[in-house]
């Protein structure tokens, strides 16, 4: 399927606005982000209006429009009624000039597509084949009942929308030319693609791009040179007034009748969730015109239109004024005037969804996924985006949904999950706000600081403990800090690491009862000195052993030398006596 609308990832917040104001909840949110189905959207473009970060991207075709004016000479444009308002004109005479100077070869507004299917409209009401009646101009309200309200296609006014309409006049008019359409709305991107009547569709914000990169400005209106403009005057082409450049405005259509066929009563619906709720109701009424438009407002609202929030006012008068204003000067249009021959007749099939329906079982075990087992389990406070619970899980069995995007389930289940690591903690856990009041503070804390309150919640530390540290830290303005301290009402001795939670204003503390470690080491410490103390005993007498020793070796060495020397000198002499024996 081609790309008509989707996302920009870097700008979605997960707040499902976008989710929450679908009609047809055809957005899924996937890693934390809104993404478009593109099998279920109409295009109505309600969520590129409603985005708070502004992140649509509506495909643009105005690479491609500008390759066809540039390539063919029979370039024909067909004008939403609602430029007016969009960019603030005074006549179709401004419009005309700048699209020739675009490449346009000729250019008219669609509302003389619109005067015909008003006409057929009418002549569709006077059958009497229909207990009620619903216009066709919208293509994303065509696409709403096709898709998921088929028990209205009964209803749905069998004839072209006034763009379609238009494009068939143009091309009976100037055959073989190449009709482009220039409007507010993103639904009429597909519509013309399936149309295959119609080679391109720019938005008003594309236009207005187009202009900026081609230098090109609106003449003042009374500044129009009529050889720079086209010979269409942007009447209904033969000097009657044309009604029906209404349409964009609430109630527009209902007005564009010359006389109102009788036997209806005329009733006005817009904005997505109206046209739901009268589509899921319209059965129990008969006898009703229903102009039905999905944009607030009708189409001087539409997505890409250059009308801001709080103009819708403003806008609808300006066309008003446009309108009222030609009509006075202009004769209305006759019976038979600017008739043409062509079919302006549509179907609307029904469009077979492509979403699996699940049974009951189902559906309850993914509500038992998200811990709703009751039904006042089933809060169905819609901030996940769908209305109900089950359509959550409805959503989550497609496929468009994480089963955790549950809001309540989450928070229950993040403080549940908090709760327990906080409360069952090995160590003492504090948490203090800015104003050193007690956030939290777990079992194990309060013992190894000896309190004996139930809650502290809300309260002065200082009531129960010293914050002394934590005042320490907060205003070092360190994001940790260590500290050791002795509690004398416990007597224990604890290492707290303090952290300050600067996006949360709070200090988070960890006690650690150190009591038994600090013990063995003055244990420890003790044995050290004792140890050194004997070692340098056994030192001493070890040395004193070794100096008698050496002592009692040095006299015992001097005797024996003593006597091996007498014993040398007497064997010497009997050694001479010897030998002077011989020689005598």
């Amino acid at each position: 399927m081609k790309e008509y609308l989707e996302f920009k990832k870097a700008r979605c917040k997960d707040c499902y606005k976008c989710l929450r104001e679908c009609p047809v909840k055809a957005i899924e949110v996937k890693n934390h982000q809104a993404q478009i189905i593109k099998e279920r959207c109409i295009l109505c473009g309600r969520c590129t209006v409603v985005c708070p970060q502004n992140a649509k991207i509506v495909h643009s075709e105005k690479d491609e429009v500008d390759s066809l004016l540039l390539d063919n000479d029979k370039v024909v444009a067909s004008v939403a009624p609602s430029f007016i308002s969009s960019f603030r004109l005074k006549n179709f005479a401004q419009m005309e000039t700048v699209l020739y100077k675009l490449g346009f070869a000729y250019a008219e507004e669609t509302a003389v597509g619109a005067n015909a299917v008003t006409k057929e409209y009418a002549r569709c009401m006077a059958s009497g084949d229909f207990p009620n009646f619903i216009t066709s101009a919208c293509p994303a309200l065509c696409r709403l009942i096709q898709e998921y309200h088929p028990n209205a296609l009964k209803y749905l006014a069998p004839v072209d929308s006034p763009m379609i309409a238009h494009a068939k006049i143009l091309r009976q008019r100037f055959p073989g030319c190449k009709v482009v359409f220039i409007g507010p709305c993103i639904a009429k991107k597909r519509e013309a693609r399936e149309s295959g009547l119609i080679s391109g569709v720019l938005t008003f914000e594309d236009l207005r791009r187009f202009m900026i990169e081609r230098g090109v400005t609106f003449p003042l209106p009374d500044a129009v040179d009529e050889f720079e403009a086209f010979s269409c005057t942007g009447i209904t082409g033969d000097g009657v007034a044309n009604r029906s450049k209404s349409y964009p405005i609430r109630r527009g259509i209902i007005h564009s009748f010359e006389s109102r066929p009788s036997g209806y009563d005329y009733v006005a619906v817009d904005g997505p969730q109206n046209c739901v709720n009268t589509l899921e109701n319209i059965d129990k009424v008969t006898g009703v015109f229903f102009e039905m438009n999905m944009c607030e407002n009708a189409c001087v609202s539409g997505p890409c239109s250059m009308v801001d929030d709080g103009e819708e006012v403003r806008a609808a008068v300006e066309v008003k004024r446009y309108v009222r204003e030609e009509c006075a000067a202009l004769p209305r249009e006759q019976e038979g005037d600017r008739s043409y021959d062509v079919d302006i007749s549509a179907a609307y099939p029904r469009i077979e969804g492509r979403s699996m329906t699940p049974t009951q079982e189902q559906i309850e075990e993914i509500l038992h996924r998200t811990g709703k087992f009751k039904p006042e389990d089933e809060l169905n406070c819609g901030s996940c985006g769908y209305p109900t619970c089950r359509e959550k899980a409805w959503a989550v069995f497609n496929g468009y949904a994480d089963i955790d995007i549950c809001l309540p389930y989450m928070r229950e289940r993040a403080e549940s999950m908090s709760y327990e690591i906080i409360h069952n903690s090995p160590e003492g856990i504090v948490v203090l706000d800015s104003e050193m009041n007690v956030v939290d503070i777990n079992s194990k804390a309060k013992e190894l600081l000896g309190i004996t309150a139930v809650s502290l919640k809300g309260l002065p530390a200082i009531d129960f403990f010293n914050p002394t540290e934590f005042l320490i830290a907060q205003n070092s303005g360190r994001q940790y800090v260590r500290k050791k301290i002795y509690v004398a009402e416990t007597k224990r001795h604890i290492e707290m690491s303090i952290s300050i939670l600067k996006g949360n204003h709070a200090l988070f503390g960890i006690l650690k009862d150190i009591t038994e470690e600090v013990h063995y080491n003055e244990k420890f410490g003790k044995m050290r000195m004792e140890t050194l103390a004997t070692t340098d005993d056994v030192i001493k007498k070890q040395m004193r052993v070794a100096q008698e020793i050496a002592s009692l070796l040095g006299e015992t060495t001097a005797e024996t030398k003593v006597a091996l020397l007498k014993l040398k000198k007497t064997l010497m002499q009997e050694e001479e006596e010897r030998e002077r024996s011989e020689k005598s």
